[in-house]
């Protein structure tokens, strides 16, 4: 069997640069994941120690640092630790909800006297309907408005008793304005856990699963999710515990988030460098991954706009369009940069494409690394590599 440190012991002599590349026993999932990092799962986000790796090797405390592809934060984050002024933007709403949140500077005491009140209340509720329900009883106002917006899908995506839940804790949120938004970000993170969809297919599921089935995670036959509120019990804890070891590292520096495009954005600001990961073309749709989300929240939905979705594919006519549009983000944020600024930007460039793209957009390529992905486990093959450009403003 081959093992991570096998892997690792024959990348010496090779050209991996191994301050990039880390083991599982060199960094545990624990630590690619600390604090906020986790606070909600997102496909394709880069460990933050490459960030804090690139902030210590170039830029300083009074660096102003752009990322145009926010995603879920992680420059963003790791910027507030380490004590530099930051610049985020997402097309996604989710993605730029997440960043404020995961970004936010809270009061420990009040997350947690809100989140459990908030918790406490929901319980109450969750007795009161132990009895089993129709569709049409979930989705009659028990609380206002409480089934406003509810879509078909989300009716098909979830147990009536998981979704009386969710709508529930929902309605609660307005009680708590100033952890609102955190909120929404535990709804979410548990709404994605309750949905039915199998155990092992979190990430990719194609369709409700509303009888039970073989489960690959637990060797066993599991039954459909009937409930939201184990989730929400356990993510309010672990939200908590999470928003005060971060508010223990944070510094007082300022963080923007933009909703918005960031080909076209005038962001009224000089940056002094970019770290980034941009989208691969064809490989993730970053608004569908969050659909439930963007349903529950009732979240502007810009996904025509997204750059690189896997719906667009791979075609010659999708890659010369994502060619465009990363283009005209770099050139835009070139135009932001002073003069010799380092960007920094985290790619899997297997279609070569990015010589072409940052040259067009006035970018000096300085230099290319490669590094070796930590797959978490080491009985996975070592085959996923990805580059880290550095190149000049």
């Amino acid at each position: 069997m081959t093992t991570q440190a096998n892997i690792y012991s024959g990348f010496q002599d090779t050209e991996v640069d191994l301050e990039l590349s880390w083991s599982e026993a060199d960094l545990p999932e624990r630590e690619r994941t600390k604090h906020v990092h986790r606070l909600h799962p997102y496909l394709g986000k880069f460990v933050p120690q490459l960030v804090e790796i690139f902030l210590n090797r170039h830029f300083s405390k009074d660096s102003v640092i752009l990322d145009p592809f926010a995603g879920s934060g992680t420059t963003l984050v790791e910027c507030s630790t380490f004590g530099c002024r930051s610049v985020g933007v997402d097309i996604s709403a989710f993605n730029a909800l997440l960043c404020r949140v995961k970004t936010a500077q809270f009061n420990p005491f009040v997350v947690e006297t809100n989140l459990r009140g908030a918790l406490n209340e929901l319980s109450m509720h969750v007795k009161d309907v132990r009895d089993q329900l129709t569709l049409d009883e979930v989705l009659t106002p028990l609380d206002g408005d409480l089934s406003e917006g509810t879509s078909e899908w989300l009716a098909a995506w979830f147990d009536p008793h998981a979704l009386s839940e969710l709508l529930t804790y929902r309605a609660l949120i307005r009680k708590y304005p100033e952890t609102a938004d955190l909120m929404k970000i535990v709804m979410s993170r548990s709404a994605r856990s309750a949905r039915l969809v199998t155990h092992f297919g979190l990430d990719f599921a194609k369709e409700p699963q509303t009888e039970p089935y073989y489960c690959r995670k637990h060797s066993r036959t599991c039954q459909p999710t009937r409930e939201a509120y184990k989730f929400l019990h356990r993510y309010t804890l672990d939200s908590i515990k999470r928003v005060k070891e971060y508010e223990r590292l944070r510094k007082p520096v300022d963080v923007t988030i933009h909703h918005g495009d960031s080909r076209v954005i005038e962001y009224g600001t000089r940056f002094d460098g970019l770290i980034t990961s941009p989208p691969y073309p064809g490989r993730i749709d970053y608004h569908e991954q969050h659909r439930y989300a963007f349903d529950l929240l009732q979240l502007q939905d810009l996904r025509v706009d997204e750059i690189g979705a896997a719906k667009k594919g791979t075609s010659r006519s999708s890659v010369d369009a994502y060619v465009n549009d990363i283009t005209a983000v770099f050139a835009n944020a070139r135009e932001h940069m002073s003069r010799n600024a380092l960007a920094v930007i985290v790619i899997d460039d297997q279609r070569s494409l990015y010589d072409g793209i940052l040259a067009d957009a006035g970018f000096s390529i300085q230099e290319r690394l490669r590094r070796h992905v930590n797959r978490r486990t080491g009985r996975r093959q070592g085959e996923f590599f990805e580059e880290i450009i550095l190149a000049r403003a």
